[in-house]
């Protein structure tokens, strides 16, 4: 894989509608996209969803029929499922303190920021908590999406999907999680993609970006 500017990659992608069924993605390259997706920032550090790595096939199967039959979750070799937090609690709060305490020390200011978290954060009802969650996963699949490029790995994020029968099917409810995005990995079937040759449309940096001076 040779190293190329951001622009080029950011170029290549797109939102791959058929992959290459004989492909399989090397785990050099998942471990490089789950770790980006670890580092990703998230609000005050809480990192409030997880990640499903999913390749058993009847698994994908499962999936794929929840999200309307869209191919790439089983011709691709990988699907992420980003799951969120179902809702914002003390003792999840808390096991984001011990981590901070454990790598920075027993600091009082820390203690103190994470107090005022919950204190803001715990009283509000479950489902604005989840949505705020859900936004974290959604800077996560940023990162995870521009990671892919970078892997030279095709993706597709994925909304069009049955989200109770995503969290059925993978035991979300029982871990206090909920899906919020999917994102299968694979190679393309340039060949047979409809939307490989065409070129990419993006609004223009003027129409885009409103300069405040």
């Amino acid at each position: 894989m040779t190293v190329k500017p951001l622009n080029d990659l950011l170029n290549w992608r797109y939102a791959t509608k058929k992959m290459d069924l004989s492909k399989t993605v090397r785990q050099e390259s998942v471990d490089a996209i789950i770790e980006a997706i670890r580092m990703t920032p998230t609000r005050s550090g809480t990192q409030p969803f997880e990640v499903f790595v999913v390749t058993n096939p009847d698994i994908r199967s499962k999936i794929a029929e929840a999200a309307g039959g869209q191919a790439q979750i089983t011709d691709g070799s990988h699907t992420l499922v980003f799951a969120a937090w179902d809702n914002y609690t003390d003792q999840r709060i808390d096991e984001v303190v011990d981590l901070n305490v454990e790598a920075r020390g027993d600091l009082p200011m820390l203690h103190a920021y994470y107090d005022n978290l919950k204190s803001n954060y715990v009283p509000r009802d479950a489902e604005t908590n989840y949505a705020h969650a859900a936004r974290q996963a959604y800077i996560a699949l940023g990162v995870a999406l521009v990671a892919a490029a970078e892997q030279e790995v095709d993706s597709t994020p994925m909304e069009g999907f049955n989200p109770d029968a995503v969290d059925s099917i993978l035991g979300l409810k029982e871990r206090g999680l909920r899906s919020v995005v999917l994102m299968p990995l694979g190679y393309r079937d340039a060949a047979s993609d409809w939307l490989a040759p065409m070129d990419k449309v993006r609004k223009t940096r003027d129409t885009l970006v409103t300069e405040v001076n």
